[in-house]
């Protein structure tokens, strides 16, 4: 474990795999100065992708918020969601009937997508609960909180159906000191009282590295060793990436507070290659 200035370690990297929240933005906004990186490394010829578990919107949409914000170098192509395996997972294996979902809207889209009917949970009746066929879990806003998540509990007793959670973030910062629950500790208490186990798509499982992994090699052919997965998260980010087999960096701009990220590192087990103050050039 090195720490060292993001500037210089970029330089020995094709591919960098970034993560979104902690990284990139935060509960402000953008991260004061992150514009500059993309250009340096636009410059340098080293490629970039924001590797994301926020399936609340489309990878348009998540791109649109860094346009809207002067960073026209994430394009559409550039963002690769979670959101995306759980409609490759639709795709091949829920092709037909009404799949309920908890989430926003905007989040809906990955199943609309595959010409599937969507209907939020909390509008769901659970006299009509045998047409449903799936239930998947985007987003930790665009519900009740109460009756919504006792609703998608219900659902699944009375239909043994498959469940796929589409972000496995258990929280996200909202403020310096703060945190909240995200959409994967939601999925962590259904599957409790449930007792049954979904299925997960997002960092660190080994199924988004790969998705990215060939996602990438579309446009430049580069081996394991050719990519920097970069994350302010230890559990998610750091440890996707080292099991996947690429270098980790940790920045200390979201998750991991700068003062714990030592003690953190050391309880955990969970070792990033190198830890940088920011993602800042």
């Amino acid at each position: 474990m090195q720490r060292c200035a993001f500037k210089t370690l970029a330089l020995d990297y094709k591919v960098i795999f970034f993560d979104a929240y902690g990284v990139l933005k935060n509960y402000r906004g953008m991260t004061p100065g992150i514009h500059a990186t993309f250009e340096y490394l636009t410059e340098h010829n080293i490629d970039f992708f924001v590797l994301t578990n926020d399936a609340s919107r489309s990878p348009t949409q998540l791109a649109d918020v860094y346009q809207r914000a002067g960073i026209t170098r994430i394009t559409e192509d550039k963002v690769v969601s979670s959101g995306m395996l759980a409609r490759d997972y639709l795709r091949y294996k829920v092709r037909t009937g009404v799949i309920a979902y908890l989430g926003t809207p905007a989040s809906a889209h990955y199943i609309e997508t595959m010409g599937l009917q969507a209907i939020s949970v909390r509008d769901l009746d659970l006299d009509q609960a045998d047409t449903v066929n799936a239930l998947v879990l985007l987003d930790d806003e665009g519900f009740d909180w109460n009756n919504d998540i006792n609703k998608a509990v219900n659902l699944l007793r009375l239909r043994n159906i498959p469940v796929i959670v589409a972000n496995t973030d258990a929280s996200y910062p909202v403020s310096r000191g703060q945190i909240a629950v995200s959409i994967g500790a939601v999925a962590d208490l259904i599957e409790r009282v449930i007792r049954r186990t979904f299925i997960r798509f997002g960092k660190p499982e080994a199924q988004m590295f790969n998705f990215a992994f060939e996602h990438v090699q579309k446009y430049r052919q580069v081996a394991k060793t050719d990519i920097l997965m970069v994350g302010d998260t230890l559990a998610t980010d750091i440890m996707g990436g080292n099991h996947f087999g690429i270098d980790t960096a940790l920045v200390l701009t979201g998750n991991t507070l700068p003062h714990m990220a030592d003690i953190l590192i050391e309880s955990t087990g969970i070792v990033p290659d190198f830890i940088c103050d920011s993602a800042v050039i």
